[in-house]
């Protein structure tokens, strides 16, 4: 079956071009007049990849990746932007928001098949079935490692735990998200009269562990091995770049979380939405409070190291809370507006 695209375009010359550049490759490709069309279009066809150009009238190429990035079933669709800007700005502000690539007009016909066989040959990646096993969650990693450069999955480990043994307690800061490869672990909570209050138990294929480190809280439970265990450790920072630098990247990771139980997927991808939110709220909030003019003076990579998120993430969240007047934003000084809203995200 041929690759369906959809080329939202309000040049109806370029449009149609492109369309037609597109058709005689052998793609299915159909075009959109204006954002607020190709936005419709996107999210009733749910096209395999998107060509989408910047500046449109009724709703700009900005704002329909970013609504589409916030809705489970869109946000893993591939986009390329299409700009008569050149000025790094513009592009970096396309690329923040989670825009795979770019082309600048006007472009040779083989620019742009060459950026759509990218973008296919990537997503081919994260369409491959990953088992619920270490070699699986491993595979996966490896191959994120496309979009993330940050990520080390050399330094994954295997730990057994003897039945009885326990995992981590409740109240202690989350280092890790689990994987049970073999055995059997469960979680529970202890009552003010001593009684335990069992919350899950986990069998192989099963992550636990995650739901903490997504909140920034600590654990809220206690885990211990029901039977010998063996668990596959993937470090706290990873898992945050797994959900939050790369939309395609994050959709998969969630899948594999949520187990192909639709719900739970969509509330761990709005969860995992807000957890960064969060992070950088709090983050603001504590830097501010030390200087008088409630003012941050951090670069955007300091800053994006100090909460564990990429740079292009804390871009992105960065200009969401800029223009809810949360923050204030001129040049690399950041100041916080709304400290009290920014602690109830």
């Amino acid at each position: 079956m041929s690759k369906k695209i959809l080329v939202i375009e309000d040049h109806d010359d370029i449009r149609e071009n492109i369309i037609e550049i597109l058709s005689l490759s052998g793609y299915e490709a159909e075009g959109a007049r204006n954002g607020k069309e190709g936005l419709e279009k996107a999210q009733k066809q749910l096209p395999d990849l998107i060509i989408c150009d910047i500046m449109m009238p009724e709703l700009d190429g900005y704002s329909v990746l970013k609504i589409l990035a916030q809705k489970p079933e869109t946000a893993s669709i591939p986009f390329i932007f299409l700009t008569a800007k050149t000025e790094r700005s513009d592009i970096r502000k396309g690329m923040s928001l989670g825009a795979d690539d770019y082309l600048t007009k006007p472009f040779e016909e083989s620019e742009l098949l060459e950026a759509v066989e990218a973008r296919f040959r990537k997503q081919e990646l994260l369409q491959k079935h990953y088992a619920n096993t270490v070699q699986g969650v491993k595979s996966f990693v490896q191959d994120a490692k496309h979009w993330i450069d940050l990520l080390h999955p050399e330094d994954y480990k295997t730990q057994t735990y003897k039945k009885k043994e326990t995992i981590y307690w409740e109240g202690e800061e989350p280092h890790f998200i689990y994987l049970v490869e073999s055995g059997e672990v469960k979680t529970f909570r202890v009552s003010t009269d001593g009684k335990e209050l069992i919350t899950a138990v986990y069998k192989p294929g099963d992550f636990f562990g995650y739901l903490d480190v997504m909140s920034g809280d600590k654990h809220n439970d206690t885990a211990e091995a029901l039977q010998d265990t063996e668990l596959l450790l993937i470090p706290k920072r990873d898992f945050l770049h797994l959900i939050s630098s790369n939309p395609s990247v994050a959709v998969r990771m969630v899948k594999m979380l949520a187990g192909a139980v639709k719900e739970k997927e969509e509330s761990l991808l709005q969860m995992a939405y807000d957890s960064v939110r969060r992070r950088v709220a709090k983050a603001l909030v504590k830097l501010a409070e030390d200087d008088f003019n409630a003012e941050v003076h951090l670069s955007r990579e300091e800053l994006a190291n100090l909460v564990g998120i990429a740079k292009e993430t804390l871009i992105r969240t960065l200009s969401d809370l800029k223009a809810e007047d949360l923050i204030a934003v001129k040049g690399n000084t950041i100041r916080v507006v709304e400290p009290e809203k920014l602690l109830r995200i």
